[in-house]
């Protein structure tokens, strides 16, 4: 195969592989209630089938990045791939709800072994710089595309057929993903190095260490405050984080390397990034759910709430990306949450009777607007701040922060919106989590004025360095 089009091939095979799991991610949030219909759970159950996906995908994204140097990228991209082609199955024919959100979880784990590989093959197949930043714009671009046309797909398809498709679509789409890693995609050597083993001890910390306060808030509103499970979770979960804390500083191959939080924007921008994508999470888990339970949109109708989001990410992230390197990232990273926290801020003058075209378009045509003058940039800064040979860990911490993002949302407005609605999400509920998630979002914009500086002014700050020197 000529290496022109195997490169295609490749990056084809890398955008379908990582597409099909933020596709699955957002997909299954417009058949939520169809799944608590069929399999019950409530409203905390419809939570877990989220958050135990998000919880094994952002707690071991970097171990899956350390697998990919440790036994070549392509391969682990393979078997993260096929293992979510037969995590999807096993979520397709879930019996009980408990089965389903355990699917979940595996399906997590599956994912964050391909994403990281994705990237890192894109890195190793286009050498050339140039082409090199082409194919991760393009990468990200998909992505980022993918995950915002889920509800979209996912509500076709709980209308036309059942909520378990939204599942067995994926059997084709990993086939296909398999094949052109088979016949496209070069057979590369691991990465060897001396002494290099996995931070088994820095994955367990964190998964447990995040699971514990998630766990407590999901069960908050049944069981209360002073529950033991409730506490156990929150002080359980803080002390094994700071244990993983302490554990990265003095383990020699620490899956998050903290010497990078040195960098001034590094170190802002994923503070935005946790904010920005904690909102984004809880705006369309709750939205979604809002417009099927209490507003009576079908399935389909409540995924193209979210279109016009999709159609400002397409035809201005690549724009904005030009802009941001001309000009500096601050102005965007700064202005856009804020534009995106007002378009958030405009649903809650909505009702039971929710016509799209006056309470629902204007708000989305603002958010989807803000949401495009802040991912580029976003982007970009985090992988100018990194050195070369740091872009790919640089990448991976981004990448974990955005998916724990989504977990934390979710958790921490569901709180409050459980502790207003009960176990059911009503109209009270649902415009107390939009204020909370305009909160989240402005105060990103927030951290995005007063904490990036534009390269020209943050030339003089000190270099990464390895936690370990």
């Amino acid at each position: 195969m000529e290496p022109a089009r195997a490169r295609t091939l490749t990056l084809v095979a890398t955008i379908l592989g990582s597409g099909i799991a933020l596709l699955d991610g957002t997909i299954v949030n417009v058949a939520l209630p169809a799944i608590q219909d069929d399999l019950g759970g409530g409203l905390a159950g419809q939570q877990w089938v989220v958050n135990a996906y998000l919880l094994t995908l952002g707690s071991l994204i970097l171990v899956g990045g350390s697998l990919g140097d440790l036994y070549g990228e392509r391969r682990i991209f393979a078997l993260g791939v096929a293992g979510f082609g037969v995590a999807s199955v096993l979520c397709a024919i879930a019996p009980t709800i408990e089965t389903l959100v355990a699917a979940r979880a595996i399906q997590g784990v599956t994912s964050a072994l391909l994403t990281p590989a994705s990237l890192a093959l894109i890195a190793t197949t286009f050498e050339d710089e140039k082409e090199r930043g082409a194919a991760i714009g393009t990468w990200t671009a998909w992505g980022g595309i993918a995950a915002v046309i889920g509800p979209v797909a996912g509500g076709q398809i709980v209308d036309v057929a059942s909520w378990r498709w939204i599942f067995g679509v994926n059997v084709p789409l990993v086939a296909v993903t398999l094949a052109l890693i088979f016949f496209a995609v070069e057979r590369g050597e691991a990465v060897e190095r001396t002494g290099r083993r996995i931070d088994i001890v820095g994955a367990v910390l964190t998964a447990l260490g995040l699971a514990g306060p998630v766990f407590a808030l999901v069960e908050q509103p049944q069981r209360g405050w002073t529950s033991p499970v409730v506490l156990g979770g929150l002080v359980g979960g803080a002390i094994l984080l700071a244990a993983f804390v302490v554990w990265e500083r003095r383990t020699r191959d620490p899956m998050l390397p903290l010497g990078l939080l040195r960098r001034r924007n590094f170190s802002f921008t994923n503070v935005e990034t946790l904010l920005v994508y904690a909102g984004l999470s809880s705006l369309f888990f709750f939205l979604t759910i809002f417009l099927q339970t209490v507003a009576g949109y079908s399935a389909l109708e409540s995924g193209l709430a979210g279109l016009p989001v999709t159609i400002f990410l397409f035809f201005l992230s690549g724009r904005i990306g030009a802009l941001s390197g001309r000009f500096g990232p601050r102005l965007f990273m700064g202005t856009g949450p804020l534009v995106a926290a007002a378009g958030v801020l405009l649903l809650v003058r909505v009702d039971e009777s929710v016509s799209y075209f006056v309470d629902l378009l204007p708000p989305m045509i603002v958010f989807g607007l803000g949401l495009a003058l802040t991912v580029a940039p976003l982007t970009s800064t985090v992988m100018a701040e990194a050195r070369r040979g740091d872009s790919g860990i640089a990448s991976g911490v981004n990448n974990a922060v955005a998916r724990v993002a989504g977990l934390l949302g979710i958790a921490v407005v569901g709180v409050a919106v459980a502790g207003r609605s009960g176990a059911e999400l009503d109209l009270a509920g649902f415009r107390l989590g939009m204020v909370l998630t305009a909160v989240l979002v402005g105060v990103g914009g927030v951290v995005g004025l007063l904490g990036i500086r534009n390269p020209e002014l943050a030339s003089d700050e000190e270099p990464v360095v390895s936690s370990a020197s």
